[in-house]
C-alpha cells in the first residue's frame, strides 16, 4: 500500500504523522508492524513514534492515536499532540483552537504567535506519590500515561539507558510499567530533566507528558502556589514551559507549550513489513 507520511518534531522529540480520516490504514496487529517499520532508524522514516488522525469520537475536530516506535499505544503524548495539533491544522482538521480525543481524555490546543503549539491538558486527578526504590528518590504520578520522577543531584552525569532501563521494569511500578524521568531543580521556576521512555526503550530528547509530570513533583516538593509556569530544559535543550495550578486532588489548568516543527513529507511504499519509496531512486 502507498502512504503518505509526514515527519514532525517537538522539542526534539519525532513523530511520523499519517491522516486516517478516511479509515483505510490497517488495525490491529497489522497497524503495530506499520508503526515499528515507520519507527524503524535504519530501515524506515525513523521516529520515536506514530501519530494518527481519525475522525472525531467526542472531540469536535478529531481523535489523536499514538503508536510507540515498538508498536505498542499510548495513551497520550504531551509532545506527540502539539505536534498531531499543527499536523491537523495543515490538513484542515482543525483551527488554530482545536479539541481532540485521545486514549487519555479529551485534550485542547491552541497556535501560538512564535510558530510554537500550547497543549491543555484534563485536570490531572492524581498527586505524585513517593515510591522510594533503593537509594532513588522517586515520585510516581499518572499524566495520562504513567511516570516515575527520580531527583538526582546532577542529571548531566546520570547513566539514564542503564539506571532508566532498570527503573522502568521495577516491580513496584507493575504491571505497566512507567517511563523514568531523571531530574534536578536548578530554581523554583526552572528544571533540567532526562527521560528514559517506555515504548521507545531508550532516552529520548523530549518527553511532554514527562516535563509536566515532573513539574507537579517538583510542585509538592516545594510547595510551589499557583497558578504558576516553570521552565524544563529536556535533553534537546529546546525550553517546554508547564502552568499549572495546584489543587488538593493533583492539578488543574495544566498547560505544555513549545515547539512543532514540520520537517518533511514524502509518499512511501509499505508491503510486508517493510519500506520502500513509493517512487524508486
Amino acid at each position: 500500500m502507498q502512504l503518505k507520511v509526514f515527519k514532525y518534531e517537538g522539542a526534539g522529540n519525532d513523530f511520523v504523522a499519517l491522516d486516517d480520516r478516511g479509515g483505510a490504514l490497517p488495525s490491529g496487529e497489522d497497524r503495530a508492524n506499520l508503526a515499528r517499520a515507520l519507527c524503524d532508524r535504519r530501515r524506515g522514516v525513523g521516529a520515536d513514534g506514530v501519530l494518527v488522525v481519525e475522525r472525531p469520537r467526542t472531540a469536535p475536530d478529531f481523535a489523536m492515536r499514538y503508536y510507540n516506535a515498538d508498536g505498542s499505544e499510548g495513551e497520550m503524548c504531551g509532545n506527540g499532540a502539539r505536534c498531531i495539533a499543527a499536523f491537523a491544522l495543515s490538513l484542515g482538521a482543525a483551527g488554530r483552537a482545536m479539541a481532540f480525543d485521545t486514549q487519555a481524555g479529551v485534550y485542547r490546543a491552541r497556535m501560538l504567535d512564535d510558530g510554537g503549539v500550547e497543549v491543555a491538558f484534563p485536570d490531572v486527578d492524581s498527586r505524585p506519590e513517593p515510591r522510594p526504590v533503593d537509594a532513588w528518590d522517586i515520585d510516581f504520578i499518572v499524566v495520562g500515561v504513567p511516570h516515575a520522577v527520580v531527583w538526582v543531584e546532577n542529571v548531566e552525569v546520570v547513566d539514564i539507558e542503564t539506571n532508566g532501563r532498570n527503573l522502568r521494569y521495577h516491580e513496584v511500578f507493575a504491571p505497566s510499567g512507567a517511563n523514568v524521568n531523571f531530574a534536578t531543580a536548578d530554581s523554583d521556576d526552572r528544571v533540567r530533566v532526562r527521560t528514559y521512555e517506555r515504548g521507545v526503550e531508550a532516552e529520548t530528547l523530549a518527553c511532554g507528558t514527562g516535563s509536566v509530570s515532573t513539574v507537579l513533583s517538583h510542585a509538592r516538593r516545594r510547595n510551589l502556589a499557583g497558578p504558576r509556569r516553570v521552565t524544563v530544559i529536556p535533553t534537546s535543550g529546546d525550553p517546554l514551559t508547564i502552568g499549572f495550578e495546584p489543587t488538593p486532588a493533583g492539578a488543574r489548568n495544566v498547560t505544555l507549550a513549545g515547539p512543532a516543527r514540520f520537517v518533511f513529507s514524502s509518499t512511501i511504499e509499505y508491503r510486508d513489513g517493510r519500506i520502500s519509496p513509493a517512487i524508486p531512486v
